[in-house]
């Protein structure tokens, strides 16, 4: 009975400590969270320039190579800033001041229609849209705050920027021979198949993220060239949305599609916005056929259902970074599984093989043990 006891006993304490472990894992994980994070974005950052780094790396020292795609990589959301902040504040502050005499078209127009004129009459609907529009103007100084408020948010994330940005410049120098010593602790028959699914992995974010930066830069050029012809204002921060929207798998082109739309009303209505909703629906049925297959021709294929269940669930855990970033890592993941399943049947194969070979086996073993001395 003792012996009986003693097992139970050990199992029991076994399964305890693994329980503790496992919630104090969890609860270490909880607290590292932010930096965690960071962490697996500095990854996601390193494997995306890893392309641009190697290739130009063959024609120079690759120092050379990361500091100036870094820099790149810097300078791009700062010239952006520039050229969208200051004609969003002007052109803000400008509406702000046309506001009023956008209230008094309208009411021009209501009392053209007897029953709009009706319905004014009785809630005094131009009234009160004129008298908040008067008092749009006082406002302007509320949202230059605003906008100082938002710039205070940003400058203080810059810390986070700033480490994600080292930690991926120090996994592109070194990570490399990180794979490479990791892969080493591993049997010499599995090092190969492991290397190929780092490399692959690697090809597919990496390609996967300049194609949607090249598909972005063509949605927010053609955008600014719609909108400056049509004489739409915000027309550089509307084609910068428009850009980054066009990001967001799925959803992200429709839904800058109706904000500019929205704000083409202001502008030459209806022609401007007919014109847009033309364009728009010509233009994503062309991007969707034509320059999203040519961009991402040597990138992962995923399955649309998948497509659709990574960015919920990307955009669910992380928002719109995770809905961002759910493609390239249903793509990774889909090669995994692929590379697994395929060494699962070369397996299965191998001992299919040794189990047909047995009998033979079994037949020289005797033969070989009468004939031996």
């Amino acid at each position: 009975m003792s012996p009986r006891v003693e097992i139970s006993t050990r199992t029991m304490v076994r399964a305890v400590a693994v329980v503790v472990a496992a919630v104090l894992a969890l609860w270490l994980i909880y607290l590292l969270r932010t930096p965690i994070g960071w962490v697996l974005m500095a990854t996601f950052i390193a494997v995306a320039v890893s392309g641009p780094v190697n290739r130009l790396a063959q024609h120079m020292r690759r120092g050379a190579a990361i500091a100036i795609v870094y820099l790149g990589l810097v300078l791009v959301p700062i010239g952006l800033a520039l050229i969208v902040v200051p004609p969003l504040v002007t052109q803000a502050s400008d509406l702000a001041q046309d506001v009023p005499r956008y209230a008094r078209d309208l009411q021009r127009w209501v009392n053209k229609n007897e029953r709009l004129r009706e319905l004014d009459d009785k809630y005094d609907l131009t009234g009160q849209l004129q008298k908040q529009a008067s008092k749009l103007p006082e406002h302007a100084g509320d949202a230059a705050q605003v906008l100082g408020n938002i710039g205070l948010g940003l400058v203080n994330s810059i810390f986070a920027l700033v480490n994600i940005i080292i930690l991926s410049i120090f996994i592109v120098a070194g990570g490399r021979r990180w794979t490479d010593a990791a892969l080493m602790l591993r049997p010499p028959d599995e090092r190969e198949r492991l290397r190929r699914v780092l490399d692959r992995t690697a090809s597919a974010v990496g390609g996967y993220v300049q194609g949607a930066l090249t598909i972005a830069l063509i949605a927010g050029t053609a955008t600014f060239i719609v909108l400056t012809l049509l004489g739409v204002p915000f027309a550089a921060p509307l084609a910068v949305l428009a850009g980054f929207a066009s990001l967001i798998p799925l959803v992200g082109a429709t839904v800058a599609a109706i904000i500019i739309g929205a704000v083409t009303l202001f502008t030459n209505f209806p022609t401007a916005t007919i014109i847009w909703a033309i364009w728009a629906v010509v233009y994503q049925q062309v991007e969707n056929n034509l320059i999203q297959p040519l961009v991402h021709r040597r990138t992962v294929e995923v399955q649309p259902f998948v497509v659709l269940v990574a960015v919920l669930f990307g955009a669910t855990l992380l928002g719109i970074v995770g809905a961002v970033v759910a493609i390239p890592l249903a793509a990774s993941l889909q090669i995994i599984i692929r590379e697994w399943w395929e060494w699962r049947r070369e397996l299965r194969a191998e001992q299919e093989g040794v189990a047909a070979g047995e009998p033979n086996g079994d037949a020289d073993g005797p033969a070989g043990a009468i004939t031996a001395p």
